[in-house]
């Protein structure tokens, strides 16, 4: 089986490809912006035309879509978020090739959802900022398509190679900065927030059972269970062997407060709308509703979050 791999460099992407990688039935080509890729291709920039005329050349069977942006104004994220899905799913249309795609979604897609519940593939979206707004458009287009495709909406990747600017990877950040200063004492704020966080190789072997399977529409990928951020901080505290206290500050949400170095500022995150208090745009809480994967993919979560963070940690303290 020939697959296109899009975006094998990026966060998601480095570990689909090492699971494809590792099936010996996949011959993989990668297909992105970066010099390290086996075929250059900007797909906010180039035409369907010119996609069309490789895919009729190389004839994957399937085609993964792990390209994207999750920073950047409402152009940038709809250009590298949409136009880009646009462009491949004009190209598949015009292509004989007839390859399966496998579009990597997100649960910002959906936006808020009620406290307690979790999140179905049918539940109405309502995303709660640009970026769920230019992936929901993906994911209408692909549905749209009429293409052999599957969308997996991936709840919040974790693992190793976690952006220091997420979340979880500020708070490895800010455990660092203070075991190294010798800190007693580390302050916190905004981990009120409860979000369903599934390790980024889980990830990757939902990626290739879509490949293989003939499921198509929406797929959640998650673990089912929301965990709040404050006892993700104190799982991360004990795999670091950090043996301060965690002190909550008494701050909005929307702030997850990082301790500047002594007697520098302090660094707070980016502050999205008040309404959404999570850079995510989802609120305070969000949950999957995994049943589908687990009956149309065969596919189920098997790391759990405190190996996942022991790897965000093992990264970070190797900064020290």
């Amino acid at each position: 089986m020939r697959v296109l791999l899009i975006g094998a460099n990026g966060y998601l992407g480095r570990f689909v490809a090492d699971r494809l990688l590792a099936d010996p039935a996949v011959q993989l080509t990668a297909l992105g912006r970066g010099d390290d890729a086996d075929v250059r291709f900007d797909l906010a920039t180039g035409s369907p035309g010119a996609l069309t005329r490789f895919l009729d050349a190389v004839h994957p069977g399937v085609i993964v879509n792990c390209a994207g942006a999750t920073r950047g104004g409402a152009r940038e994220l709809t250009r590298h978020n949409t136009v880009a899905v646009a462009t491949i799913c004009e190209s598949l249309r015009r292509s004989g090739c007839g390859a399966r795609l496998v579009q990597l979604g997100c649960a910002s897609e959906y936006g808020p959802s009620q406290p307690g519940s979790s999140t179905a593939e049918d539940a109405v979206p309502r995303p709660g900022g640009p970026y769920g707004v230019s992936k929901l458009a993906a994911t209408e287009l692909v549905l749209g398509s009429g293409l052999d495709a599957v969308v997996l909406r991936i709840f919040s990747p974790v693992g190793p190679g976690t952006p220091a600017g997420s979340p979880l990877g500020r708070l490895a950040e800010a455990m660092r900065r203070a075991m190294q200063a010798g800190d007693s004492e580390l302050k916190l704020g905004g981990l009120g927030v409860q979000r369903d966080f599934v390790d980024v190789r889980d990830i990757a072997r939902a990626v290739h059972a879509a490949s293989l399977s003939a499921a198509q529409g929406v797929v959640n990928i998650g673990t089912g269970r929301a965990v709040r951020l404050r006892e993700a901080a104190s799982v991360l505290a004990r795999v670091a062997g950090f043996g301060g206290a965690l002190h909550e500050l008494d701050s909005p949400p929307a702030r997850l407060v990082i301790p500047g170095p002594q007697g520098g500022p302090d660094h707070p995150m980016e502050r999205p709308p008040a309404t959404y208090p999570y850079p995510d745009g989802c609120g305070t809480w969000q949950q999957a509703d995994v049943r589908t994967a687990r009956d149309r993919l065969g596919w189920r979560p098997r790391i759990g979050l405190e190996e996942s963070l022991a790897d965000i940690w093992m990264e970070a303290a190797c900064r020290i």
